[in-house]
């Protein structure tokens, strides 16, 4: 993907230029019910940082084209953008069509900045204006897809179209059914030559939203109340502005993020952002919903897209695209971190997971025996169970080998425990067989699995009975900090270890292999607890 100069006019809006990295202008949709909610939602817009607001029309239960456009239209605290969107473009507005064109017609006329006409019914409304609008008003053709994101070539046929019309502003609206949509969406923006606005909907299309301020977008939308949207996917101006500093964003901006699925749940974005801006460095992380890895590692072949953190379920194919593997991820046979190496091009993987927990874990063990820090573990010699044989769990089971421990792996299909027991001279059982597994007491008991994550919180992988034998329970998740796997070890005097821990401090290498300068470790710390 190359950019291109695109033809921006925020300077239309004089909109400062002090702190701004693009033009990419922030739109809030306003959808009350009535004049009075639509000019408060307009003012919290404005006070959370908007450029403008999209007016929906469609959203209001009366509406009086002449007197509610004039009072919208003269006591908006933002430039207005006026949409009064039909059923069949996704909208609520099911009345006749020349009505609807009419209104538009007006809202111009009263001097709105901006209009939104459906590409369907475009060359009907440009007929009907006959050529006069107010100067400073800009004509938006819009076209909204609801079922997929079409190729490049029938994209770039979309925007020829929508051009022919005589817009003002190119309008694409796709659904994104996969991440490796979005680059299509980010061509189109780097090589139009007129203003375009260009978003992927849907979840798996929230980075295009985001990337439009380095694309260059003409406009992107955030919601002035978190998941109240006008359409699928979309962010909150606060999340914008705050977590993935908009304006800072620009076509030089490196892109980071965290592969995963589910990945809604990620901290991670919270914490490298603020690193990210802490340090001044010009880059963004984002949650990558990834189905396909390797679908998304080609998709964004681009070098502006340079590292990845892997969570579950991707960590084992994460180690399958990288082009070299270090060691000891190798080894693992999963991987935690990917970068792009800037010489060549090449990804290349590396684990960094077992660091984390197992110093967390160590660190506990010492503060229980009131032992000071010796080059011999506390984990050697201990029977240590992982639950789990994914990627987490080789991580951990490896790094309990390195440090002399006598490791069980317990798993869900025991051929899975088996193939990785071997690999770290240990045994494996099923879960089945972990609830009255009981060798010996004082044994180190580490979750791999999601079994207890948000939202499924009252889940646990072992019940409280079988707790007991354990002197220490680590659960490598951290959504909720609490799991109720460590609620109830804690109640049957185990020593329970978060999973924020291995979370921080495997936090602190992968930003600065990301950056390659010294992790801000209290600001990470202070970030994961505010967001907690």
């Amino acid at each position: 993907m190359t950019l291109s100069s695109i033809p921006l006019t925020a300077a239309d809006l004089q909109i400062p230029a002090g702190g701004r990295r693009n033009s990419t202008l922030l739109c809030a949709p306003v959808m009350g019910e009535s004049v009075d909610q639509m000019l408060g939602q307009i003012r919290a817009a404005k006070e959370q940082g908007a450029d403008l607001v999209e007016v929906r029309l469609d959203f209001l239960k009366s509406f009086s084209p002449k007197q509610d456009l004039e009072i919208l239209l003269k006591q908006s605290a933002l430039p207005t953008l006026v949409t009064y969107r039909p059923k069949w473009e996704g909208g609520q507005y099911e009345g006749d069509d020349s009505q609807r064109l009419d209104a538009l017609r007006l809202a111009l006329e009263l001097g709105a900045d901006y209009v939104d006409v459906e590409l369907q019914v475009a060359q009907e409304f440009f007929s009907s204006i006959q050529g006069k609008k107010p100067e400073k008003a800009k004509i938006i053709v819009s076209s909204h897809n609801y079922q997929n994101t079409p190729s490049s070539e029938e994209l770039g046929n979309l925007v020829a179209k929508i051009q022919a019309t005589g817009a003002d502003i190119v309008k694409i609206a796709t659904t994104a059914l996969d991440i490796s949509d979005c680059p299509r969406i980010f061509e189109v923006l780097a090589h139009s030559q007129v203003p375009t606005i260009a978003i992927a909907m849907g979840e798996r299309g929230l980075i295009s939203r985001i990337l439009a301020a380095k694309f260059g977008g003409y406009l992107t939308f955030g919601a002035i109340e978190a998941g109240v949207v006008s359409a699928p996917g979309q962010p909150s101006i606060k999340d914008l502005l705050d977590l993935y500093n908009l304006r800072q964003l620009g076509p030089d901006t490196k892109v980071h993020g965290v592969i995963g699925k589910p990945i809604g749940h990620s901290k991670s974005p919270h914490l490298y952002n603020a690193a990210f801006k802490s340090v001044n460095f010009n880059g963004i992380y984002l949650p990558l919903l990834v189905d396909n890895v390797a679908n998304f590692i080609n998709a964004y072949s681009s070098p502006d897209f340079v590292g990845y953190s892997y969570t579950i379920p991707h960590k084992e194919d994460g180690l399958r695209c990288c082009d070299e593997v270090d060691p000891i991820a190798k080894a693992i046979g999963a991987i935690s971190q990917m970068i792009r190496r800037p010489t060549d091009g090449k990804m290349i993987g590396y684990n960094v997971d077992y660091l984390g927990a197992i110093a967390a874990i160590e660190e506990a063990l010492r503060a229980s025996n009131g032992a000071s820090p010796t080059t011999t573990s506390p984990l050697a010699g201990k029977l240590f169970v992982v639950i789990g044989a994914g990627g987490a769990g080789k991580a951990l089971a490896y790094g309990a080998m390195e440090k002399g421990a006598r490791v069980v792996v317990a798993n869900r299909t025991y051929e899975k425990a088996k193939e990785l027991a071997s690999k770290v001279g240990g045994q494996a059982i099923t879960l089945a067989e972990l609830e009255n597994f009981h060798p010996e007491d004082g044994m180190v008991l580490a979750n791999t699995t999601s079994v207890g994550m948000k939202p499924n919180v009252d889940l646990t992988p072992l019940p409280k009975n079988a707790l007991s034998r354990y002197c220490l329970v680590f659960d490598a998740i951290y959504t909720p900090k609490l799991t109720r796997l460590l609620r109830e070890a804690q109640e049957v005097g185990a020593i329970p270890v978060y999973g924020t821990e291995m979370f921080i401090n495997q936090a602190f290498v992968q930003f600065e292999r990301f950056t390659g300068y010294p992790a801000p470790k209290q600001l990470i710390r202070d970030t994961l607890v505010k967001n907690s």
